[in-house]
């Protein structure tokens, strides 16, 4: 296939196509949602809800779907929908930017959607009144164009961006919030005079009036037709970037299957509903190509300080973040003032889909991928032992060698740096902080992990494996490391592990002192050699 441009930044439609740029077609997907099936030009179309993370491209949807109503059927040659019976009708199209009405100033972000508002209707010789509410200009607005052109397309991008922005200031985030609501609660009353609306967005605020029925959005976000929207496929990626990919891995000195495996590895993982199809970030996959380095692209545009915050805020166990279950019920309501950690970490896109279990109709989630989880637990880690900036990857590599070398004196004394600037006012369950530090340590350094892994007579504190070892660990605040070592003896934790003949088994007990907040001893005791092969 031709090699084309990537269009990195480039969020219009048309601007892609013009520019010769790579557009991977998603219009048969987007066919399914604004076709109607009628000869009647009163037949109204779909309402329909999407959320995904920021930079996936909901920006372009959005334009690409605002080309189809606008009748520009010239950009779609060779697209899958210029190939169907679409009938390519023209329709009035209001389409709002909601990212750009961002505003800490209530005031102002009225101000903000009057003057895209305005903008919309000097295009069709409609006059609004800019002091009156942004409400009542929408609905001028919707019944104007509806009786001189003809029935309305509403496309909305970010709808809740003045609420997201505005989350560590919860009065403000209210205060816009009652202002969206009247605002949005225009469509509804408006319903005879639209056919067709789009709304794009992270989160699902359940006292935005726009949600508050069923039947007047259809909320796709985690609808199986609609998982692969946007994002990559593996089959897309290979398809539409298969000159890129090939100069990537020349670039590296590998061969193609193994940079595939490696991009994969890195930027693939989204899962957006209960199918097992699974997305590459759009975002990071194109700067992938661009700067041809394996680098958290997606992530470092946007450091989720407030959501740390938020974890650290309700004690949250940061072992918990992945691998937990959630129900379908806490992806679709969100109040400002009672967020819930594990939906908002991911409509954010910091943790996706690893499985659903029809039985128990629970969500199992996790980190989508190696840049997630490196670049999240890094963050993590900085906070909460308030390393410098910098210096973790340094303080890492010091600890795997120490692994490496089966030097757990090494191994310790380089683990109390992380210790060194943890805060003094702990709250309650100073352990778990403690405990939650120590694992995103080994996290960052790549090993495998296992927190409150259960056993017939208890649960241990943590498992750690690396190719020839496994290290059971039990954690005692203020107390011996003795005594974490007895525990581990008295409950036998080792039990589950004596079949594996493969690997040596060490117990270890680690002391926390939590007056000068560092790890104060550690015991261990090797229970058993592996057999020669």
């Amino acid at each position: 296939m031709e090699k084309r441009g990537l269009p990195i930044g480039i969020q219009t439609f048309e601007g892609m196509i013009r520019g010769n740029y790579t557009y991977v077609d998603k219009t048969q997907h987007l066919y399914n949602l604004v076709n109607v099936q009628s000869d009647d030009p009163t037949v109204q179309g779909g309402r329909y809800f999407l959320s995904r993370p920021r930079r996936f491209g909901k920006s372009l949807l959005i334009s690409t779907m605002e080309a189809i109503f606008k009748g520009k059927r010239e950009l779609f040659k060779g697209l899958w929908i210029d190939k169907s019976d679409y009938s390519w009708d023209i329709y009035p199209v209001v389409r709002l930017d909601m990212s750009s009405a961002s505003s800490s100033d209530p005031e102002k972000l009225n101000l903000l959607l009057n003057i895209q508002l305005n903008n919309i209707a000097k295009e069709h010789a409609i006059h609004l009144d800019s002091e009156l509410p942004p409400q009542v200009n929408l609905m001028t607005l919707i019944k104007e164009l509806s009786s001189t052109v003809g029935h309305v397309v509403v496309l909305i991008d970010e709808y809740d961006k003045p609420i997201i922005d505005q989350l560590n200031n919860t009065e403000v985030a209210k205060q816009n919030r009652e202002i969206l609501k009247d605002f949005y609660g225009v469509l509804k009353a408006q319903d005879e005079h639209i056919r067709f609306v789009f709304l794009t967005g992270v989160s699902k605020f359940s006292k935005v009036s726009i949600f508050s029925g069923l039947n007047n959005l259809n909320d796709i976000t985690m609808d199986t037709k609609y998982a692969t929207l946007l994002g990559y496929t593996q089959e897309e990626l290979e398809h539409f970037f298969e000159g890129w990919i090939s100069e990537l891995g020349e670039s590296m000195k590998m061969d193609k299957q193994t940079i595939l495996n490696k991009i994969k590895k890195w930027y693939n993982g989204y899962q957006f509903s209960k199918a097992d199809e699974a997305v590459y970030n759009p975002f990071s996959t194109l700067l992938l190509f661009d700067k041809k380095d394996f680098l958290t692209h997606w992530f470092e545009t946007g450091t989720p300080t407030f959501l740390i915050d938020l974890l650290k805020q309700k004690e949250y166990a940061v072992p918990d973040i992945e691998n937990s279950g959630v129900s379908i019920k806490a992806f679709s309501s969100f109040e400002v003032d009672n967020l819930q950690v594990l939906p908002l970490l991911y409509q954010t896109g910091y943790l996706t889909i690893k499985q659903y279990d029809p039985e128990s109709r629970l969500y199992t989630l996790r980190y989508p991928n190696e840049e997630v989880t490196y670049a999240f637990t890094e963050s993590l880690l900085e906070s909460f032992a308030h390393t410098p900036t910098g210096l973790t990857d340094s303080y890492a590599w010091q600890l795997i060698q120490a692994l490496r070398a089966d030097d757990l004196n090494e191994f310790f004394k380089v683990m109390k740096v992380f210790f060194a600037n943890v805060p003094y006012d702990l709250k309650a369950g100073e352990e778990k902080y403690f405990q939650s530090i120590f694992y995103l340590i080994l996290k960052l350094m790549g090993v495998k992990i296992d927190v409150e892994v259960h056993t017939n007579d208890g649960r241990i504190d943590g498992v750690v494996e690396t190719e020839g070892k496994i290290y059971i660990i039990e954690f005692k605040l203020n107390m011996p490391a003795k005594n974490g070592l007895d525990q581990i003896k008295e409950k036998k934790y080792y039990e589950k592990y004596l079949l594996r003949k493969d690997k040596s088994i060490i117990l270890v007990g680690v002391s926390f002192d939590s007056k000068t907040r560092t790890i104060l001893e550690w015991e261990t005791l090797p229970l058993n050699p592996p057999e020669s092969p």
